[in-house]
């Protein structure tokens, strides 16, 4: 039995998705507007669940490279797969955010250099390993909503780096210029990404199965880069900061207006994928890019409303952070039975076996 459940769980970390960070995203960014909203213990618990997280998904992580190298590598080389790694530098950031706002500036400081290092390498390594590197053309058949997550990664260090500017001493300067650098290379990303994308959606085949969960990543992008802007906006005066406050602060509600109407797009394609073409619903790691979009989408909202002085915009962040504790609660219930949903398959299957013989 021992020996089976070791096989099992080497199995599990063999196969593990690169995305999985997605779940301290999602668990930080709503402990961050469960603090932003008063709720004080929420927030004390989800952070402990994201750094706890956190850790664990570091040494399974650690795990894979060391024990299933090629695995890990052949992730990297795959469109489908390789942007997820970005889902290390936004969930490290995500933490990283949290922590400041408990007035932890070292730790969340050594988590910035630790995703702005990986930014750096990711965005130079993934795009060239997992698309422009590759000799089979075309590439574009392979684009899909976890190239979304590369702009996710780019604004999340503008959201630190905005985070930590007011305790920065010599170094404010310096994170200023990074904010605005990351928050514009972001934008770029964005459009980048927003174009092959679609330009995949309209030229190729597209089945339900393929308009999977990490295509709300496109909202959470666009809600990331609202919650960047507004951090900037109320950033202190620097020479970068005052040369593109106006521009950061306009192009923000512009972001806003966007993930909003993209929003209901979201949920209908949803349906259409389950109810009417019957694509079965059950629980995948990828479940997680749907927490964290609508968690960002409802603290972006709350920052916005404060930084641009729009109370609607913070009213409807507000009222959307509650269905986002309701999409993690349901996520995070059913990544919980999976183990007692394969234990009861595998009883099943013995059942089965025993009666046979």
């Amino acid at each position: 039995m021992a020996s089976e459940r070791s096989v099992r769980v080497r199995a599990a970390v063999r196969t593990m998705p690169p995305g999985y960070f997605a779940m301290v995203m999602a668990t930080g960014i709503l402990s961050i507007g469960m603090n932003l909203i008063g709720v004080a213990g929420l927030s004390y618990a989800l952070l402990v669940v994201c750094a706890g997280a956190y850790l664990a998904l570091l040494v399974l992580t650690a795990w894979r490279f060391v024990a299933f190298r090629p695995d890990f590598l052949d992730d990297l080389h795959d469109p489908n797969r390789g942007f997820q790694f970005f889902t290390f530098v936004a969930g490290t950031n995500v933490l990283a955010a949290r922590l400041a706002v408990e007035g932890w500036f070292l730790a969340a400081t050594v988590l910035l250099g630790v995703s702005g290092v990986a930014w750096v390498v990711l965005g130079y390594a993934v795009p060239w390993l997992a698309v422009l590197g590759r000799t089979a053309r075309p590439v574009l058949g392979s684009a899909n909503g976890t190239w979304f997550i590369w702009v996710v990664a780019s604004q999340s260090v503008a959201v630190v780096a905005a985070a930590l500017e007011p305790v920065a001493g010599d170094a404010r300067a310096l994170l200023a210029v990074l904010a605005v650098l990351s928050w514009s290379v972001g934008i770029f990303l964005y459009g980048a990404a927003g174009m092959f994308v679609s330009l995949r959606l309209m030229l190729y085949a597209l089945r339900p199965e393929d308009l999977d969960p990490p295509y709300w990543v496109s909202m959470g992008a666009c809600a990331i880069t609202v919650l960047a802007g507004a951090r900037i906006v109320e950033m202190a005066d620097a020479p970068m900061v005052s040369a593109t406050r106006g521009l950061v602060g306009g192009i923000s509600v512009m972001f806003w207006a966007f993930a909003t109407w993209l929003i209901p797009v979201l949920i209908a394609v949803g349906i259409w994928r389950h109810f009417k073409r019957h694509v079965p619903l059950r629980y995948q790691a990828t479940l997680w890019s749907i927490a964290f979009p609508v968690g960002m989408y409802a603290v972006a909202g709350i920052y916005l409303g404060q930084a641009d002085t729009l109370p609607l915009v913070g009213q409807i962040g507000t009222v959307t952070l509650w269905a986002a504790l309701v999409v993690w609660l349901l996520v995070f219930t059913a990544m919980a039975r999976q183990p007692i949903r394969a234990g009861r398959i595998r009883r099943d299957a013995r059942r089965h076996e025993n009666a046979v013989r």
